[in-house]
């Protein structure tokens, strides 16, 4: 493995779906399983995402860590081995896992569902980014003021461009995937014969 694939943000995507008359249960298994990743060295954060999947709840997690090599310990770690034997007879069908570098999840579809047509990705993404490079650069303005080493063309906009990838990665994306999902997997409604 390269360091630069090993350096890169790594993501573990959970997929869930829940027997019937489970899901309080399932709640109480997730709630478990998140504080006990949060101890794991190299653990940047998870979003849990709930909807249905065949009349039946269906839970997406997203879980980041800060390299490949330290989520690769999650995976293999006793903790998470057995969490998933106690999770097993909630599931309707079995554990589903994906890894991917960086924040590719943002739009990977619900099991069974085609990803959202790029448009409707760009059209999200530029909603998110927009607003971020019209305000942070306004944001920092104050302090580039009284600082004049700030001021450089490259020290500043290496200080905005860190401030709106963060604010979009980890805080702004994640959110507006969620409010936008029924729109971002909606399809046209097909014609009846």
């Amino acid at each position: 493995m390269s360091d630069g694939i090993a350096n890169e943000v790594a993501t573990l995507v959970v997929r869930h779906r829940i027997k019937e008359g489970a899901r309080e249960s399932y709640e109480e298994w997730l709630r478990k399983t998140i504080q006990t990743a949060k101890t794991y060295e190299g653990h940047l954060g998870i979003d849990v995402f709930p909807s249905e999947c065949g009349g039946l709840p269906f839970f997406t997690s997203v879980l980041r860590f800060s390299c490949t090599e330290k989520l690769q310990a999650w995976l293999n770690s006793s903790d998470r081995r057995q969490l998933i034997v106690q999770v097993q007879d909630m599931l309707a069908d079995g554990d589903h896992t994906e890894v991917s570098q960086g924040n590719e999840f943002w739009f990977n579809p619900i099991a069974g569902q085609k990803a959202p047509p790029r448009w409707k990705q760009a059209s999200v993404s530029f909603l998110v980014i927009l607003p971020h490079t019209l305000l942070v650069p306004l944001i920092w303005q104050p302090l580039f003021a009284q600082l004049p080493w700030l001021r450089g063309y490259l020290i500043s906009t290496f200080v905005i461009t860190v401030t709106i990838v963060l604010s979009v990665v980890y805080v702004f994306m994640p959110r507006v995937t969620r409010l936008f999902e029924p729109w971002l997997n909606s399809r046209p409604f097909e014609k009846k014969s």
